[in-house]
């Protein structure tokens, strides 16, 4: 016969059960579209791999192209969740996109940044000595043009002299060698890419995105806004398991954070190679699990009514974003009221 100590804990076990399964079933979805990158690792997939992800699954369906690629895909609903940088989130927003952003993914810190890098014996010195040359970009109307822009903006150059930068779409993986023999003037480097070039030397860093924003989170995960009103239950599950993989990362030694990215990519077995994990230092994302700020939105929104294609007040920001299913939004309340 069992004792009181022990029927009590069988009790709270059998209750603890039925309300993880009752959980469980109130999740209207079991698996989640998504678009990989080759040697890389996804918040979606290290969530999975750290066990918060369950009872839903990350159903791969290829690799994206590019950010903006990535959400037009969120759009179409070929893909459930997708991630880009802010300035291509707030143009899709703003062309009344079916979407919502829901969770901050990148970005730059002390360790993680995009640089614009010249040869050593370039004659570029300012942002002025770059009329009439070439910058190598991942790819045009993303995080790195938004970059050069804003580069050329701050430093007093006009609008007539800046329309004759001229922006080359470049893989990221040749934009070393590109530059090297002298194909474009200037490129962009960010992460493996970056350490690689400046370890062969004989390349120097005219400016970064870190240097003009400081630690900032620069893109956003959306979700089509079908998905958040059809599946509340699933949303609130997925963007949790996001923010506490994002958190794990921020706290864990990256020695650790790289070993289970390397287990992830091997174990996917997608023919690719993990190699570049070994660069990895940092999340870059500045909120505490990936909560989104008013103002990583207001920048593009500004940069927007500038070229014209938004109205002074069309889009407000707060319209855009929503934190209300990170775990970690009134924590950070708390935080920022604290200060």
């Amino acid at each position: 016969m069992l004792k009181l100590p022990n029927l009590l804990a069988a009790a709270l076990l059998s209750l603890g059960l039925a309300a993880i399964a009752s959980a469980q079933q109130a999740l209207e979805k079991t698996d989640i579209r998504y678009q990989g990158w080759a040697g890389q690792v996804t918040w979606l997939e290290l969530a999975e791999e750290l066990g918060y992800l369950a009872p839903l699954k990350a159903k791969w369906v290829g690799n994206t192209t590019s950010g903006p690629q990535d959400i037009q895909t969120v759009v179409t609903g070929d893909v459930d969740i997708g991630g880009a940088f802010n300035g291509a989130v707030v143009k899709l927003l703003a062309k009344k996109a079916p979407i919502k952003a829901v969770l901050g993914y990148y970005g730059a810190d002390e360790n993680t940044y995009s640089g614009y890098y010249v040869k050593d014996d370039s004659p570029i010195k300012s942002a002025r000595d770059l009329v009439g040359k070439k910058i190598a970009v991942n790819t045009l109307g993303a995080h790195h043009e938004f970059m050069v822009r804003e580069y050329l903006e701050r430093s007093k150059v006009s609008d007539v002299e800046a329309r004759q930068v001229t922006l080359v779409a470049t893989p990221p993986v040749t934009g070393e060698q590109a530059l090297r023999q002298g194909h474009v003037d200037v490129t962009t480097l960010g992460g493996v890419l970056r350490d690689k070039a400046l370890e062969r030397g004989g390349i120097r860093a005219l400016f970064t995105d870190r240097g003009l924003y400081g630690d900032f989170t620069a893109g956003t995960l959306v979700l089509h806004t079908k998905f958040i009103e059809q599946n509340p239950n699933t949303t609130r599950h997925l963007v949790s398991a996001l923010a506490r993989s994002i958190e794990w990362a921020r706290n864990t030694p990256p020695a650790e954070v790289r070993a289970r990215f390397v287990k992830v990519i091997e174990s996917r077995k997608r023919a690719e190679s993990a190699d570049t994990i070994q660069y990895w230092k940092s999340t870059g994302v500045a909120g505490t699990g990936g909560v989104i700020k008013e103002g990583e939105l207001q920048i593009w929104i500004d940069w927007l009514v500038k070229d014209g294609l938004l109205k002074p007040g069309q889009v407000k920001p707060a319209d855009l974003y929503t934190n209300a299913f990170n775990p970690y939004f009134k924590n950070a309340e708390k935080v920022a009221a604290s200060k």
